[in-house]
């Protein structure tokens, strides 16, 4: 049986305890999205009823503590893959958040992770940090705000990484890079200039854009959608796919489940963000069907 929550439905999984997703809903588009408390994770986004997720989650997720959810949306903060001397990707996306508000009507909801000894152990700054998912009108936002409640200037990464459903990512192609300076190690590239109209998935693919323009626009994704990738606050983007030989390698992956997303970040890499004390940062980003 599903249990209220504030006023929001956690949905019944196969799942341990603790693992039961938060249900957000939105009226009167029928709307709906459903995030982990474990990760302040968003595994689903519907924007209409009986529509195509347009979020792709493996069937060989794991949902266990201390592991990181295959696909939705991962949290990366503070620290963006080894951009720096901390672990990782951070350690907001196997943290445990808790719910600190909910929106009437159960269409957005605000998540907190806590500022403890082991994070500090993992990144040694005081933080205040608050996730918000909010359903719209056939689109969903995606803020990530950070506060410097210390004495010293703190600095961080992050991005959301965010998988986006395509029906094939060999036939998928992202609008909106033409002209953006990239880096890219797994094509050997520093800083190049994409002068492509469309980017393209053609192999393993891993390129930070600097400085983006947006909105960015996927076309090919599932549902036979275009949707609009805008941000505000992310100033690059980050494109992703492992690849078949990387994806049939990854053991919280199906062998061809690489072929059904295209990972498209909102992400702050680039120059890491300084947050002075007593101020605050907010990254935004928002998908649009």
């Amino acid at each position: 049986m599903a249990e209220r929550l504030f006023g929001a439905v956690h949905a019944a999984t196969s799942h341990g305890p603790g693992m039961e997703p938060l249900l957000l809903r939105h009226s009167p588009s029928g709307g709906s999205a459903e995030v982990y408390l474990h990760g302040a994770h968003v595994t689903s986004w519907r924007p209409g009823p009986g529509e195509a997720d347009a979020l792709f989650l493996s069937r060989r997720s794991r949902f266990e503590p201390g592991q990181a959810i295959r696909g939705g949306i991962p949290v990366i903060f503070p620290q963006f893959a080894d951009h720096g001397p901390y672990a990782r990707h951070g350690f907001a996306r196997t943290s445990e958040w808790s719910l600190a508000s909910l929106a009437d009507g159960g269409h957005a909801a605000t998540l907190r992770p806590e500022d403890s000894p082991a994070t500090r152990a993992l990144w040694p700054f005081p933080f205040r940090a608050e996730l918000t998912v909010a359903l719209g009108e056939r689109t969903l936002e995606v803020s990530l705000a950070v506060l410097n409640p210390g004495q010293e200037p703190l600095e961080l990464t992050a991005a959301l990484h965010t998988y986006l459903h395509v029906e094939d990512v060999r036939s998928a192609a992202v609008v909106g890079l033409e002209g953006a300076t990239y880096e890219s190690r797994v094509e050997g590239v520093a800083r190049a200039v994409d002068r492509a109209a469309a980017a393209r998935v053609a192999g393993e693919l891993d390129r930070v854009y600097f400085d983006v323009r947006r909105p960015l626009e996927v076309r090919g994704a599932a549902g036979g959608r275009t949707l609009r990738v805008g941000a505000a606050g992310f100033p690059d983007a980050v494109l992703w796919n492992p690849g078949a030989e990387k994806g049939r390698a990854l053991p919280d992956l199906g062998d061809d489940e690489w072929t059904r997303f295209l990972c498209v970040e909102s992400a702050a890499v680039g120059t890491p963000v300084r947050v002075e004390p007593g101020r605050r940062w907010t990254g935004s980003q928002t998908l649009t069907a």
